[in-house]
């Protein structure tokens, strides 16, 4: 299982959020490639990038700071916020990224994501974000009727490389994952799922690989960057057997 170190960019800073209120931004580095760079020599295998303007506005607002993370490291980065079209996958794989995370538009219009797997198979990450087992869209603005687990199982058949589910209500507050709702989760989903929001020790990692293999990693923000948990100590904990 893998600890995916999160930076999110708000600004052209790294920042965190609590409980994704844009107005509640905790600046942590004025400089994201520093701290990308950071994350790899502590053995992190993989970053999450978020674009926090652009999921709030619809589209990239700071790519420039991605292509710098991207340019810095060389383990693969994935990035999301604002991601709505081929043109904009594009643009990032383009730009060196991995792969790309959706919400709003993955959910609403299967359709493009389906054009965009035509092309980039198995390159996108769906982002489940949810309030109380419903999922929320539009940077975590709208809270909809329809059930997380249903739109995970909605998902069924596409070319997915992963599922990512965040509890909102967990996310940014330290105060341990939601397991119940990521357990039935993982039970649902078609495809490897990203654990994200609420995780504050050691015992919240081991308990959300004890979930099993279709877990394939999970998100640290907060966490980390206020020293709650030492990356390499969170990465030995996910790679244990047993």
């Amino acid at each position: 299982m893998l600890i995916i170190p999160a930076i999110d960019l708000k600004d052209g800073q790294c920042v965190r959020l609590m409980q994704g209120n844009m107005h509640q931004a905790t600046v942590y580095s004025d400089d994201p490639a520093a701290m990308a760079r950071q994350w790899q020599d502590q053995g992190a295998q993989l970053l999450h990038v978020v674009d926090l303007n652009g999921a709030f506005e619809g589209e990239p607002k700071n790519l420039a700071q991605v292509e710098g993370i991207v340019n810095a490291v060389s383990i693969p980065v994935q990035v999301g916020g604002g991601i709505r079209s081929l043109d904009t996958v594009r643009m990032y794989l383009g730009a060196g990224a991995k792969r790309v995370v959706m919400g709003t538009t993955a959910l609403r219009h299967r359709n493009v994501v389906e054009e965009i797997l035509e092309v980039f198979p198995e390159r996108v990450v769906v982002s489940i974000d949810a309030k109380n087992g419903l999922v929320a869209t539009d940077g975590w603005k709208t809270v909809t009727s329809v059930t997380a687990r249903d739109a995970i199982a909605s998902l069924s058949g596409l070319a997915l490389a992963a599922v990512m589910y965040t509890d909102i209500a967990k996310d940014g507050m330290m105060a341990g994952p939601n397991m119940l709702s990521l357990q039935i989760i993982v039970e649902a989903s078609p495809v490897p799922v990203i654990a994200s929001g609420g995780v504050s020790n050691l015992e919240d990692i081991k308990a959300i690989k004890a979930l099993g293999p279709k877990v394939e990693g999970v998100i640290l923000g907060k966490a980390l960057y206020e020293g709650k948990i030492d990356l390499k100590q969170a990465i030995a904990a996910a790679q244990a057997e047993g």
